[in-house]
């Protein structure tokens, strides 16, 4: 692997981990720090140098996702939703669309946003409403989008929709006249990430922004942004673990009490090394997971959600344990653990809740005793992407 991209990443974080406090009590990832995260590169580590990219392995894109998501979990989520809907458009894309859309997403030119959830279709993005009706030489889109990170600020957004009953997906630059932001403010986690909800009033595009034919969109399109955001997901996840357990193994090494170390208790060193043995688990599933990539195998796409389950579960645990031992510290305004503990609760849910992750490693294992479960909630994009 090479060491550049890791490295970048490593040192840009260092400077903005004390900051990403603020970012997050403003509720706001100031557009600076975007510019600067785009500068380096970072946005196109696993987008080929044909597009603008840095050809990146996928375990280079996790490590560098790792040591972002150490730093500031909206940042990146910001690398997430970029590389998500690169993704789609590398694998689905026609060449026009490629050649027009994915390098200013590599370049941090152009910032985009992926919007599949609605009020009734979040984990069962089946059920949809959005529409993408047909009319000349455009498409016409009409829906309500929920909690879209960098929805409030995206140039453009990748949407799930439907057009005549067949799921589709299409992109609608930020300009267009009837996309309205709703701003989301005050979440639990993910502060700084710009989350909106975006309302579609008829707002007409050029049909050539239509990716894949219809009859694709959920089973192709989405599955392909889906699992590329699981696994820098999983990969920030462990970068969030890690960040506290040091946090918290270093307070418990400084701070006394009654003249005695918090190090010297045994329930404290028995709390970090759970957490040191769930934060490894963690990263060599992600590891796993990123050779798998790497080799194309077939297997790639469930081992990325056993990545991603395990490593939120890691952060969570991981941010619990560090608030508990900072104490009063822990739950300070400026804590880098209570802002994790937040976020990692955050990462439990996206790209796939822990519960339809748990159904859907179980329904693999269960088939190899020949039991075959009905239609699992959830799964129908990882089970076309194999």
């Amino acid at each position: 692997m090479t060491a550049t991209a890791v490295e970048t990443a490593a040192s840009l974080t260092r400077t903005m981990r004390d900051r990403a406090a603020d970012w997050d009590a403003r509720g706001s990832l100031p557009s600076g720090v975007r510019a600067e995260l785009a500068a380096t590169g970072l946005l196109g580590v696993d987008i080929p140098a044909s597009h603008g990219g840095l050809g990146g392995t996928p375990e280079e894109l996790g490590e560098v996702a790792a040591r972002i998501g150490g730093a500031c979990s909206a940042l990146r989520g910001l690398l997430t939703v970029q590389g998500m809907v690169a993704a789609a458009l590398l694998r689905w894309g026609t060449r026009p669309q490629r050649d027009r859309w994915v390098p200013p997403l590599a370049s941090g030119e152009r910032f985009a946003a992926f919007a599949a959830t609605e009020e009734e279709a979040g984990t069962e993005l089946g059920r949809v409403r959005t529409t993408v009706d047909e009319d000349g030489d455009d498409v016409v889109v009409t829906g309500h989008k929920r909690w879209v990170t960098f929805g409030q600020t995206a140039d453009d957004v990748l949407v799930l929709g439907t057009a005549r009953g067949r799921p589709t997906a299409v992109l609608v630059e930020g300009h267009r006249p009837g996309l309205t932001r709703e701003p989301v403010t005050g979440q639990l986690g993910m502060r700084a990430a710009h989350i909106a909800h975006l309302r579609l009033d008829g707002v007409r595009v050029p049909r050539d922004n239509v990716v894949a034919r219809p009859g694709l969109g959920l089973s192709h399109v989405a599955a392909t942004a889906l699992d590329h955001g699981r696994f820098t997901v999983a990969w920030g996840c462990v970068g969030m673990a890690e960040t506290c357990l040091e946090t918290a193994a270093a307070h418990a090494v400084a701070r006394r009490q009654g003249g005695v170390r918090l190090a010297e208790h045994e329930l404290i060193r028995a709390q970090l090394g759970r957490c040191a043995v769930e934060i490894e688990a963690a990263r060599q599933l992600c590891l796993r997971a990123a050779r798998l990539r790497a080799e194309r195998s077939p297997e790639a796409v469930a081992a990325t959600i056993v990545a991603k389950y395990a490593a939120a579960r890691a952060a969570g645990s991981a941010g619990q344990g560090a608030v508990s031992t900072l104490g009063s510290a822990g739950c300070a305004p400026d804590s880098i653990a209570g802002r994790f503990f937040r976020d990692a609760k955050v990462m439990e849910i996206i790209e796939g809740s822990a519960n339809v992750a748990e159904l859907h490693i179980a329904d693999r294992l269960l088939r190899r005793y020949g039991f075959r479960p009905g239609s699992t909630p959830g799964t129908q994009e990882e089970e076309n992407t194999r």
